[in-house]
């Protein structure tokens, strides 16, 4: 697709939004640009399916502000009336959206518009009182908190009377959206809207439930497919490199990567599999890399998300450690390399991650550690992907055996030191080694194939934890320490815990018993996935309960007519109840999750 100069788009742009343009430096259109922004401008609703770093931002950015200023000059917009509603999955990729926003709404002409950022993580109260002060007329948001705004009652908001005249709804990164569980949300949220509306989605990729949204939340709709010209699915100027470490060797092999000269200086993201993983390695690495500034964030954190994200954009030679959480949406265009300690639960997160870096034409490099079971996964990557990946040949990885012992030896004492940072091992470990087991391509990826006492040498646990993987455990490959240790006197710094700590080891030597919980490392953790279906179990029981309570009240008033229509069916009752059973049949053990997958209709065919 050939690209077009902005000024010669048809219908024109207004000259507020082209001279803002011009500021940015943005003289040709990207092929997602081209295709979209005539279609939405012409009041079209557009499915477009482009991949990360395509420009997706500006492609409904343009025509939403063009479609605000043609309302205006016809009919100003009132204090109280929100014109577009753009919805993203992440705060981060909220916040990054509204920054862009700002610079549109900074010019003269673009001023009677006003913004408001609507995510989790601060109080809804202090968000409804700058809605009623500020009266914006758009709303960047994340669909959670979007969804309590539209229910909330009692606090003179009324949201829904704001959008009754919506003129353009986005839903950016949609895939993202519904993998994330916002399915109901959205669902929620386009029931307030109006239909007369122009709707813009937008995904990296085409899945059955962002059809099914289409269906739903767009008329007679565009679809608009924009593939890179390119044989691969990554940024062209990007390279992509895997290495092999023995298990006991890849953190030693991360922290040598990041002391070389390969990436000195430069800004580096690294991925790991679960929240656990990053708050242990936010914590052990930083004393083992003085010279640089490591951060770390994953999806539970609630209110410092922002100021970590800020800090690693203003911090040049950062690290910052993350979960998928920021595997979209983050645009640091000074991010040299992107790491992943493994493989990534999908393959089509291994493509989101490493868009992180070389973005906006810039060059950028990707590393991904593989154990000497995984080799498999490069071939794998390249047919499922299209994305081909060279080993990358570097002295750093020439790694001594005193070297290794060395540095498990200060791993060892770190955790000695703090029975916070102990437990914090310990509970990474585990959720590494569940989240291993729930792999798409477990074909190659196989639990059964790994040393799990290297692994947990790789860590630096003091001791194996107690887990069933464990339990016929024979290999020698793990390293203890090299000094004798009581568990029950290693210490907590933090003086709370530490008193909590003490009095339960008086009443365990006086009973035999550890009050309480079981011990950390006794402690089972649960898959994502396993999280997922318990929080759909919870929620599909209040949906329920919610639907049975509206249907008493409605017979209750006798049949009176409501203003809404009602909202659940008997066929709907039903079937969320059927759901219920069969929730509670597999917790039960009494159907497999292969078999619960296929009653539920969720498609695992992707390995």
């Amino acid at each position: 697709m050939s690209r077009k100069a902005w000024s010669a788009l048809e219908p024109p742009l207004s000259d507020p939004v082209l001279e803002v343009l011009q500021g940015f430096g943005f003289k040709l259109m990207t092929p997602v640009q081209t295709a979209t922004i005539p279609l939405l401008v012409g009041r079209k609703d557009v499915s477009a399916e482009a991949v990360t770093g395509s420009g997706k931002t500006l492609a409904f950015l343009v025509p939403l502000l063009e479609m605000l200023q043609r309302r205006h000059k016809e009919t100003p917009w009132g204090p109280k009336e929100i014109g577009a509603l753009i919805i993203s999955p992440t705060r981060e990729l909220a916040r990054q959206i509204s920054d862009v926003l700002a610079q549109f709404l900074e010019h003269e002409e673009l001023e009677h518009l006003n913004q408001q950022l609507i995510v989790g993580g601060n109080s809804i109260e202090e968000d409804i009182i700058t809605m009623k002060k500020q009266s914006p007329s758009i709303l960047v948001c994340t669909p959670g908190r979007l969804e309590d705004l539209f229910q909330r009652k009692g606090d003179d908001l009324n949201l829904a009377s704001r959008v009754k005249s919506l003129e353009f709804l986005v839903l950016d990164e949609a895939d993202r959206l519904l993998d994330m569980g916002f399915k109901a949300s959205v669902s929620n949220i386009l029931a307030y809207l109006p239909r007369q509306r122009r709707t813009g989605l937008f995904s990296a990729t085409q899945t059955t439930e962002v059809t099914d949204l289409i269906r739903a939340g767009l008329r007679n709709p565009v679809l608009v497919s924009v593939k890179e010209k390119a044989s691969v699915n990554t940024p062209a100027r990007l390279q992509n490199f895997y290495r092999i470490v023995e298990p006991e060797r890849k953190f030693l092999s991360l922290l040598q990567f990041l002391r070389s000269p390969t990436t000195g200086g430069a800004k580096v993201m690294v991925f790991f599999p679960t929240c656990a993983c990053v708050e242990y390695w936010a914590e052990t690495l930083p004393p083992l890399l003085p010279e640089r500034s490591v951060l770390g964030i994953h999806g539970k954190m609630k209110t410092k998300r922002a100021n970590i994200v800020e800090r690693f954009r203003k911090e040049s030679q950062a690290v910052l450690l993350c979960t998928d959480v920021l595997a979209r949406g983050l645009d640091v265009p000074e991010i040299e390399w992107v790491v992943q300690w493994d493989p990534p639960s999908n393959a089509s997160s291994f493509v989101h991650r490493v868009g992180r870096t070389a973005r906006q034409g810039n060059e950028g490099n990707a590393l991904v550690f593989l154990l000497p079971s995984e080799d498999a996964y490069v071939k794998f990557l390249k047919i499922n992907q299209k994305v081909e990946l060279s080993e990358l040949e570097e002295t750093c990885f020439e790694i001594s055996e005193d070297q290794l012992n060395s540095t498990v030896a200060q791993l060892h004492q770190v955790q000695a030191a703090d029975k916070a940072i102990y437990d914090k091992g310990m509970r990474a470990f585990v959720s590494h080694v569940r989240a291993y087991t729930k792999h798409e391509c477990n074909a190659i990826l196989r639990l059964k194939d790994l040393d799990l006492g290297k692994m947990a040498t790789a860590y630096g646990l003091l001791q194996l934890p107690r887990m069933p993987e464990f339990k016929n455990y024979q290999g020698s490959g793990f390293i203890a320490p090299s000094f004798e240790f009581d568990l029950n006197k290693v210490a907590y710094k933090n003086v709370q815990k530490e008193q909590v700590r003490k009095q339960k080891l008086q009443t365990y030597e006086e009973t035999g018993k550890w009050p309480g919980k079981q011990k950390l490392h006794m402690k089972r953790t649960e898959s994502w996935d396993q999280t997922k279906k318990a929080k759909l179990d919870t929620k599909t029981k209040k949906e329920l309960r919610k639907a049975k309570k509206e249907r008493k009240r409605q017979a209750e008033a006798g049949g009176t007519k409501r203003k809404h229509k009602q909202k659940y069916t008997q066929e709907d009752l039903d079937e969320l109840a059927s759901d219920i059973r069969l929730f509670k049949r597999l917790k039960k053990n009494k159907i497999s999750e292969e078999d619960f997958d296929k009653a539920m209709g969720i498609d695992n065919d992707n390995d």
